[in-house]
């Protein structure tokens, strides 16, 4: 790939999603925008680019910005994280809150697996303490034909081995005439997603008790991790969380005059604890 193709490239998953991508992983932007490339018809990454340039078509640029994105994800990704979570994390913050209900945001949850792997976890291991809670969940990503294969919950025969169990695979999923599998309707039910770039103001979200957004971060660049980690800590209620992925943190992710700020007491694994006060909220972050 030519200099000057890789920069107008790079540049846009910059300014579009945030991503950083270094010249010397150049072959990750060929492989994820190859099938744009060939259903457009471009015999190169040349000809996109020169499409991009020369066709103004805001909902195309955003779909090649949107392609640029990991998609690494899959079922039950970290399931001591969502153990926790499930046994301790949502039972404290029902006590907490006292309303009966509880919102959980799943941001850049990508193709829906571990969106879905927490509504098997409530139909399967549903603690005595969450019994009779409304629990919503809500998983959003920016690229639109990511966010409605999710919302479909057909997935093929690598996707579902790669978490699930056969039990659990048959127990919630139905196999389709095309060979692929459907997570049921009981499942899909319990699972609202919708497109959203974390780059954007998420106020239209609502606020949540537990935010995941895990292997996100560490894809972006600094400034898009400070807008997008500002964006979450405004969706969360008082003594809401925000679980990150491993090796992710907060640390050091701060304006020069904060709206948030972290204490960390071990950045191995991260769940981050907002506390909200009438000047700001301060954050204290909690390990397993």
């Amino acid at each position: 790939m030519q200099d000057d193709v890789f920069s107008e490239l790079a540049d846009l998953a910059l300014k579009g999603s945030g991503q950083s991508i270094p010249k010397s992983k150049a072959y990750l932007i060929e492989a994820r925008l190859a099938p744009i490339a060939r259903r457009e018809g471009f015999g190169s990454m040349e000809d996109l680019v020169h499409c991009l340039k020369s066709r103004a078509n805001p909902a195309f640029i955003a779909e090649v910005a949107s392609a640029l994105v990991s998609r690494d994800t899959s079922f039950f990704r970290d399931r001591e994280a969502l153990k926790r979570v499930l046994e301790e994390v949502l039972p404290a913050r029902l006590k907490a809150g006292n309303t009966g209900r509880l919102k959980v945001w799943f941001a850049g949850g990508s193709t829906g697996q571990e969106a879905y792997s927490l509504a098997i976890q409530l139909e399967d291991e549903l603690p005595p303490a969450l019994r009779g809670a409304k629990i919503e969940i809500l998983s959003t990503d920016i690229c639109k034909v990511t966010t409605e294969q999710a919302r479909l919950g057909r997935y093929g025969h690598y996707d579902v081995q790669k978490g699930l169990s056969i039990h659990r695979l048959t127990k919630h999923f139905n196999r389709l005439e095309t060979g692929q599998w459907e997570a049921s309707e009981t499942l899909r039910g319990r699972v609202s997603f919708r497109q959203h770039n974390l780059l954007e103001s998420a106020a239209g979200l609502g606020k949540f008790d537990v935010i995941f957004c895990r292997n996100v971060l560490s894809g972006m660049a600094r400034s898009a991790r400070i807008r997008v980690v500002e964006s979450l800590s405004n969706q969360l209620v008082p003594g809401g969380l925000i679980l990150l992925g491993q090796g992710e943190g907060l640390i050091g992710l701060r304006r020069a005059q904060p709206e948030h700020q972290w204490q960390c007491c071990n950045a191995k694994r991260c769940l981050y604890e907002v506390h909200s006060s009438p000047l700001n909220q301060t954050g204290r972050l909690q390990t397993w």
